[in-house]
């Protein structure tokens, strides 16, 4: 076969399937040049999806003539001033957006400079070019693509719906939004009203908790941590949820680098890991992270819709992230999201439906867990008795009714603690307590088994689990495949305090268990444990999977739901949660407890 050069056109179609794939990436590449040029406002408009038109307009410094005549033709760029690819401070300099627009479209520049008498007006059709012309238009650009892939009608097969076009528009321009909370945005399409974001004003970290507040609702300002880190060059900023406020989808992760909207394995990995001792696997937190990295640092151009990035040292850059939310979530302590009592307030009123729960079901939960490294208990407060399961199950009372109600005056000065004083113990499963402006219920289940987790993570973090000998040891009957993969686990577990061997080809003799689990169900535990050890095999080691392990153990040591519990032990399992860090959810991204203000109960009640 003749080997030949193929005809520019073609050239320049072919390269326009890298850079404009969808009416979305023309929004991508037009918003961040209207960026690079300094803009405060930037209006986006779509029709019909933006296959019949898409417009960008901005009041930034525009492009004279002959710049009008650069900016189309292909690698001419304005932001990349010398020759090094790696001291690139924009958005974009591949120099290709452009001319790929006007190889598959049709397209129209009108831009004007701010010192500059009149506009100037560049059309661009299927690759071919006419004359600039003079124009009428305010300082700044308007760009317009229109008949998106007329030129190359093949294409538009693969786009989607009018409405998913749309959406993934808004997403990509929402994006660039948060990055650059002073420039102001609108966006419309044919289809909808406009939506508009005002530029917001102050320092620079709560202009983007503003604009964050417009894309994320305020439910995600009143429940967000701050995160402000350094480790050498590297900056983050940004703010992340608390665990109890998630989602279904990772949509509402947003990450940033040198203000450039990312989807990066690497950070989202870093996020993953960074909650994995909170969450679910299949639930995500919402939150918005800002990187700053030394252009030289990171290689902004491996992808070519610049969506990943390449770090010099990702090492430090997942440690930074890691450590940064860690230390948000550990200062938060137990504290929960306030979007927790609005739902429950909404399930209250009369005639509302609250349709899905905001949290996954017990039964669909995975045991998560355990990270690498732990956060030091926090003194306990009050002298309330410590509640634990540590000297075995908690003594039997006598027979209550379903609400058991504190009748005895609460331990003095109880209201004013961060959750109260117990009142009333529900169903055997719920503590009622009463603080000094509102109502506090607990799910003494998953409260406890927060607080058996942590402080098993402290024992390891010590040396080991302290273990208690069984008086009569317990046989344990499992299938062979169970057996031995718990047998050659025996040592890895006896650090956790589980002391066994293999007892027979169908069984394990369990000698000695966790002191810090108490009396428990032994073969239930051991079940689990197997089914799980199975499942990991045998290339990592348990130490690589403690937290999945760590968060079975105390699962099966905590006060169950169903048990009775006198004042003294309900006051103190309060106390506990305050003293001890992350005691707001459990190990699967749930609260632990619910508050309820005072004022919003009178309002149920029309009493304000």
């Amino acid at each position: 076969m003749t080997i030949r050069l193929l005809p520019e056109t073609l050239v320049n179609r072919i390269a326009a399937g890298e850079v404009v794939e969808r009416p979305a990436s023309v929004v991508k590449e037009l918003v961040e040049n209207s960026l690079d040029a300094g803009a405060t406002r930037i209006e986006v408009s779509l029709r019909d999806g933006g296959a019949a038109c898409i417009s960008v307009m901005d009041d930034g410094g525009g492009m004279s003539r002959d710049e009008l005549v650069l900016a189309v033709a292909r690698h001419a760029t304005s932001k990349l001033p010398g020759e090094d690819l790696f001291a690139i401070h924009s958005l974009g300099f591949r120099g290709e957006a452009l001319p790929s627009m006007g190889a598959v479209a049709r397209l129209t520049i009108t831009s004007r400079t701010r010192d500059a008498d009149a506009a100037w007006n560049l059309h661009v059709a299927g690759g071919k070019q006419q004359e600039p012309k003079p124009a009428a238009l305010a300082t700044g650009t308007k760009v317009e693509v229109r008949d998106l892939f007329y030129a190359t009608p093949a294409r538009l097969k693969f786009l989607k719906t009018t409405r998913t076009e749309i959406a993934r528009a808004f997403e990509v321009a929402q994006r660039l939004a948060m990055a650059h909370p002073y420039v102001a945005f609108s966006f419309e399409s044919d289809s909808s009203a406009p939506r508009v974001m005002a530029a917001a004003s102050g320092d620079l970290f709560n202009a983007r908790l503003e604009r964050l507040t417009q894309v994320m609702g305020r439910g995600f300002a009143e429940n967000a941590l701050p995160i402000l880190a350094e480790r050498g060059e590297l900056t983050l900023t940004g703010h992340i949820s608390l665990p109890t406020l998630n989602r279904g989808l990772a949509d509402k992760q947003f990450l940033f680098v040198n203000g450039r909207p990312v989807r990066d394995k690497l950070l989202l990995g870093a996020v993953r890991g960074a909650y994995q001792d909170f969450l679910a696997r299949n639930r995500y937190p919402l939150l918005a992270l800002y990187l700053e990295v030394p252009p030289r640092e990171v290689d902004v151009n491996v992808h070519p819709a610049k969506a990943e990035v390449r770090f010099r040292d990702a090492g430090s850059v997942r440690g930074l992230i890691v450590g940064a939310l860690r230390h948000a979530l550990a200062e938060a302590g137990h504290r929960a999201t306030t979007t927790v009592s609005d739902f429950a307030l909404g399930a209250m009123r009369p005639g509302v439906r609250t349709g899905a729960a905001l949290y996954p079901s017990r039964s669909s939960m995975q045991m998560r867990g355990l990270a690498e490294d732990s956060l030091h208990h926090q003194a306990t407060l009050g002298t309330a008795p410590h509640i634990s399961s540590s000297s075995g199950f908690l003594p039997e009372l006598q027979a209550v009714p379903t609400a058991a109600v504190i009748t005895e005056a609460p331990p003095e000065n109880a209201e004013s603690f961060p959750l109260g004083a117990a009142r009333a113990q529900l169903h055997e499963t719920y503590i009622v307590a009463q603080t000094q402006d509102g109502v506090i219920i607990v799910d003494q289940h998953a409260a406890h088994e927060r607080l058996v987790y942590e402080s098993m993570k402290q024992a390891l973090k010590n040396g080991s689990v302290a273990r208690q000998g069984l008086l009569i040891p317990e046989v344990v009957e499992l299938d062979e495949d169970a057996v031995r993969a718990l047998a050659a686990r025996a040592e890895e577990l006896v650090a956790l305090g589980l002391v066994l061997e293999s007892f027979g080809p169908g069984s394990v003799v369990v000698r000695e268990t966790p002191a810090l689990l108490g009396e428990m169900d032994i073969a239930s535990l051991v079940h689990d444990l197997a089914g799980e050890i199975v499942e990991m095999g045998e290339t990592l080691s348990l130490k690589e999977h403690l937290q999945k392990v760590c968060a079975t153990m105390a699962c099966h040591g905590s006060v169950r739901a169903g048990r009775k519990l006198n004042p003294d032990e309900m006051n103190a399992l309060l106390r506990e949660m305050e003293a001890t860090p992350h005691s707001g959810q459990c190990n699967h991204g749930r609260p632990t407890y619910v508050e309820l203000r005072l004022v919003d109960i009178e309002k149920l009640f029309g009493r304000r």
